[in-house]
C-alpha cells in the first residue's frame, strides 16, 4: 500500500516521532471508525487531525466544546429563508437548514468532555448513523466521515465524563504522549527553520482513494480461528471479577474491523492474531467499566485487557513471523 505509506510519511513532516500514533489514526480512518485521544494539552492532537485532513484531501471541521455549547452549534439548525424579520411579517416563512461544523469528512471535537451531556449526545446519531436529524428531517453527513475527539485527563473541574454509551461508539481510544528528547529537539529546529506555525503538506490520498481503501478493508479475509480468538477476549472481559461491564458486541465487531484495517496497512489481505492482539487494548479498554474496588486499588481497564490476553491461548495457525511478534517460541 504505497499510497498509505506516502500519506503517513508526509504527515510525519508535521508530527515528528509518533509513527505508532499515526498508524492508529490511519487504522481508524481505513476502518471507517472514530477516534478518542486522551492526553494533556500541547501534544499535537489538533495537528494530527488537521494533517490527516490535508494529506487525504478531506474537508475539515473543528468544534471547540465548551460548557455553553448547545446541540445546534454542533449539528446546525433550521433558519427562515428570508431572515427572522420575514417570519414576523407573514408568520409562514420557509425554513432552510444551515449545516453545523459536523458536516465535514473529518471532524475534530476538541475537549469533548467540557460540553454538557445534551450537547455530547448530539454526536451520537452522527457517529453511529452518519446523519443528523433537525426538526424531524434527517440530513446525511458526507462520506467518508470520521470524528477525532480529544479530552484532557488532568482537569476534572467543569467537565462531564463521557457516558459508556458514547465511549462505545469510538472505535479506538489512544494517547500521543511526550516526545523523546531527540524528537522534541527536531520539532523545535523544524519550527525555527520553517518560520511559521503552519505546515504545508502535500495531498497524497484523494477522497476516492480513501473510499476505495475502506472498501478494500471489507475484503480482508478473517479466519474462523481469529473470530474465535476475538470472541474469547471479549467474553473474558465480561467474566472478569474486577469488571462491572465488559466489552460489548459492538466492541467485538470493532476489534475485527480494526484488525482488518491493520492487516491492510501491513500489506496483507488476511488477518492474523498479531493484528488482534496489537489492537485489543486501544479498541476494548475504554469500553470496560471497572468495579469500585478495582478503581480504589488503581487497577486500570488497560491492565485488565492485558490480563485477559495473557489468559487466552493464541490460535496455533501462525507463521514464524507471527510467533516472533507475539514473543512465542
Amino acid at each position: 500500500m504505497e499510497a498509505i505509506e506516502a500519506a503517513l510519511h508526509e504527515i510525519e513532516r508535521a508530527v515528528v516521532g509518533k509513527r505508532d500514533v499515526l498508524e492508529i489514526v490511519m487504522i481508524g480512518l481505513l476502518a471507517g471508525g472514530h477516534l478518542l485521544i486522551e492526553d494533556v494539552p500541547g501534544q499535537a492532537k489538533t495537528l494530527i487531525a488537521r494533517s490527516f485532513a490535508q494529506v487525504t484531501d478531506l474537508s475539515f471541521g473543528r468544534i471547540q466544546f465548551t460548557p455553553d455549547l448547545i446541540p445546534a452549534d454542533v449539528t446546525g439548525s433550521a433558519l427562515p429563508t428570508g431572515g427572522f424579520n420575514a417570519i414576523e411579517a407573514d408568520g409562514r416563512s420557509a425554513m432552510v437548514f444551515q449545516p453545523g461544523p459536523i458536516f465535514a469528512n473529518l471532524v475534530l471535537g476538541d475537549e469533548i468532555n467540557r460540553a454538557p451531556p445534551k450537547t455530547q449526545a448530539a454526536l451520537l446519531e452522527a457517529m453511529e448513523e452518519r446523519q443528523v436529524t433537525v426538526d424531524g428531517i434527517s440530513h446525511l453527513l458526507p462520506s467518508p466521515f470520521m470524528v477525532i475527539a480529544t479530552q484532557n485527563p488532568i482537569e476534572a473541574d467543569g467537565t462531564y465524563p463521557l457516558p459508556a454509551a458514547q465511549l462505545d461508539r469510538f472505535l479506538i481510544k489512544t494517547s500521543v504522549g511526550y516526545p523523546s528528547r531527540q524528537d522534541e529537539e527536531a520539532v523545535l529546529r523544524a519550527r525555527v527553520d520553517r518560520g511559521s506555525d503552519s505546515h504545508d503538506l502535500r495531498t497524497t490520498l484523494s477522497m476516492s482513494d480513501i473510499v476505495g481503501l475502506q472498501t478494500a478493508v471489507e475484503n480482508v479475509a478473517v479466519d474462523d480461528d481469529v473470530i474465535s480468538y476475538v470472541t474469547a477476549i471479549a467474553r473474558a472481559t465480561r467474566g472478569h471479577q474486577q469488571i462491572e461491564t465488559g466489552a460489548s458486541t459492538r466492541g467485538s465487531i470493532s476489534l475485527v474491523r480494526a484488525a482488518r484495517a491493520r492487516a491492510l496497512l501491513n500489506r496483507r489481505d488476511f488477518v492474523v492474531p498479531t493484528d488482534v492482539k496489537a489492537l485489543a487494548e486501544p479498541v476494548l479498554a475504554h469500553r470496560l467499566v471497572t468495579t469500585t474496588e478495582a478503581w480504589v486499588r488503581g487497577v486500570s481497564a488497560t491492565a485488565i485487557v492485558q490480563e485477559c490476553l495473557d489468559s487466552i491461548a493464541v490460535p496455533e495457525a501462525l507463521t514464524p513471523d507471527d510467533r516472533e511478534a507475539l514473543g512465542q517460541p
